[in-house]
């Protein structure tokens, strides 16, 4: 493992980066599989349950995402600090929150289902058959939102190899699994479930493993410094910052469909092809604002001013790279990419006369990615709360003005405002954020 004081270099920031990048590039392989074993079936409700059973579960268990960012940003400041016992408490810490919300989550399944059933009625066979995915998948609540802090704990100490190897660990399970349970078995939505409830609770006894340092010696069960109250407090407002930032971020880009739907339904799904472009970015960009959050985290915990700024201006250096190889690849590739995601002659002409904003939008919103990672790890999630809000506010605005003037041009272009938004106001905060660490 690399030590936490070490000097920062580009051989670094790439060493925590691109495992990130190559794990994030798995994800979408297991929804595609998914997808594909029940088609087998020939049946359109199987289809239908697993997709609705799977995006509630992901919508539920998203609110927990502060458990990774939280646990990333605290725990690279008390390895940075030397403080072992208290880089042990947080893994535990982090542990207990996620089994403990994952048992709530449990005991409050029907509420919880009943709910998303509400928002999102469907046909009373895909009900059926969702609920009965649902009510497998919902066993592995615990383990999944713990992982979260496993995650965040193995990017913190640099170990994101780690992170890596736990995505081709329950990935590659849970594809093998729903080929014998679905196809072999004929377990239907059934199986697909229960291949990934396998996956998950296999995946968190994985992630235990490799989180074997932070359970070295008696540190791991210091209750008294684990339930410690000015610590717990301490957590308590970092994620409860970090999710109201992520609420508003995510209600940004519910508010962008919402208003595209009153122009059209093939400007909807043009825009919902083009949005994949935003989802690819975040997942190449992800690695460098991992690398910001465990390098600035570690500087701020060891108080080093200058390896704070350095480790900032470095992961910049590498997301700024990636975001301009992914417009250009955006701009060049973009027609053949969207000519593979529709069919629509009509979708796919829209999808073209807005590609420009896809292309533009990873050179714009690179600074909000990066200042996103360096204030994480330096824990200054007020700050990033309070940004966010003000970027949110900007954006409202300008749908205001820019929708009516322009069309999806402008709703485009109130996208674009938001993240330039969010990196000024978050770039006007850095020169404080700097001057704080001593």
């Amino acid at each position: 493992m690399e030590d936490a004081n070490a000097p920062i270099t580009h051989r670094r920031v790439l060493k925590i980066a691109l495992p990130i990048v190559l794990s994030n590039a798995t994800v979408p392989i297991l929804g595609a599989v998914d997808t594909g074993v029940v088609g087998q079936m020939g049946q359109a409700a199987p289809i239908g349950a697993v997709g609705m059973g799977a995006v509630i579960l992901s919508a539920i268990y998203w609110i927990f995402g502060f458990l990774r960012m939280g646990t990333t940003g605290l725990a690279a400041q008390a390895r940075g600090a030397g403080d072992t016992a208290e880089t042990g408490a947080l893994l535990m810490r982090g542990l207990l929150l996620g089994g403990t919300a994952g048992l709530v989550m449990i005991v409050a399944q029907l509420g919880l289902f009943w709910g998303a059933f509400a928002l999102s009625p469907a046909s009373p066979e895909v009900e059926a058959l969702t609920r009965d995915y649902l009510e497998i998948r919902i066993w592995g609540a615990p383990a999944t939102i713990a992982l979260y802090a496993i995650t965040g704990w193995l990017i913190a100490i640099e170990r994101t190899r780690g992170v890596f190897l736990l995505q081709i660990w329950m990935n590659g399970l849970n594809i093998v699994l729903d080929l014998w349970f679905v196809l072999g078995l004929g377990w239907g939505v059934e199986g697909v479930a229960i291949a990934t409830l396998i996956a998950e609770w296999s995946g968190l006894a994985l992630g235990v493993w490799l989180c074997r340092e932070g359970f070295a010696g008696q540190r791991w069960k210091d209750w008294t410094r684990i339930f410690d109250a000015q610590r717990l407090k301490r957590m308590l407002q970092v994620n409860t910052d970090i999710m109201i930032r992520s609420v508003l971020l995510t209600g940004s880009f519910t508010t962008f469909l919402f208003v595209g739907s009153d122009l059209g339904d093939v400007t909807l799904a043009a825009n919902q092809v083009l949005l994949q472009f935003l989802e690819i970015t975040a997942f190449a960009l992800d690695g460098f604002a991992f690398s910001a959050e465990a390098l600035v985290g570690g500087a701020v915990g060891a108080r080093n001013r200058g390896a704070v700024r350095q480790a900032s201006i470095m992961a910049s250096q590498w997301g700024v790279a990636g975001a301009i190889m992914l417009g250009l690849i955006f701009f060049l590739a973009g027609p053949a990419l969207i000519d593979l995601m529709s069919t629509s002659p009509e979708v796919r002409l829209a999808a073209r006369d807005y590609l420009i904003w896809a292309a533009l939008a990873p050179v714009i919103g690179v600074a909000s990615w990066m200042f996103d990672g360096i204030y994480i790890g330096a824990t200054w999630t007020r700050a990033m709360r309070n940004a966010m809000i003000q970027s949110v506010a900007i954006y409202v605005l300008a749908l205001f003005v820019l929708v009516p003037m322009m069309g999806n041009h402008g709703l485009w272009a109130a996208l674009m405002v938001l993240n330039i938004a969010r990196g000024l106001t978050l770039g006007w905060r850095y020169p404080k954020l700097e001057a704080g660490v001593a």
